[in-house]
């Protein structure tokens, strides 16, 4: 016979031992009831309330967590909007300087323009005065230059006996009529 064979062939029932081959004899079934019952009572007495803070300690936790949540996204809400808010003000600062930035540069290039229209005018004065001057000067230079001509001529003349008195007396009027005009 087979190893397996043999165990199950030595080994016999005891019918005394229980009345039916599933459930334990009688004695046992009642205590071992009693004393699962006392367990289960004493585990619902005392770790159900245990597990039931746990559970509710969960619930109020992840509810925190939902509320807290909740607060976060309306607070970003309102910094979102705050901040759509900011960038339409950013926008309008933003052409408010540039137009105050229009207005400046054309004050300043008004300005500019009434300074160098003033300076131009005053720069013609000067110029206009200079010539003025340089044109006495020249007048005055070229009077000395023909007078130092006219001299030598003169005195070429006289010293070569080419005028007579009366020629002399009359270049002598002219210039003194003439020097009482121009004064």
């Amino acid at each position: 016979m087979s190893i397996v064979a043999s165990i199950f062939a030595s080994e016999t029932v005891d019918p005394a031992a229980s009345e039916h081959w599933l459930f334990p004899a009688r004695a046992e079934l009642i205590w071992g009831t009693i004393a699962s019952i006392i367990i289960f009572g004493a585990l619902i007495k005392f770790a159900g309330p245990v597990i039931k803070k746990a559970f509710t300690d969960r619930t109020a936790k992840i509810q925190g967590e939902l509320d807290s949540s909740a607060v976060d996204l309306a607070s970003a809400e309102t910094e979102a909007a705050d901040i759509r808010r900011a960038a339409g003000d950013i926008e309008s600062e933003r052409q408010r300087l540039l137009a105050d930035a229009d207005v400046q540069a054309e004050l300043v290039l008004t300005d500019g323009r009434a300074r160098l229209e003033q300076e131009v005018i005053e720069l013609e004065a000067r110029a206009d005065a200079d010539i003025a001057a340089a044109g006495t000067r020249v007048n005055d230079e070229v009077r000395a230059e023909i007078s130092r001509l006219a001299n030598e001529a003169t005195e070429r003349m006289l010293a070569d006996g080419a005028i007579d008195d009366a020629t002399q007396q009359q270049l002598i009027e002219s210039y003194i009529q003439k020097v009482g005009a121009s004064s």
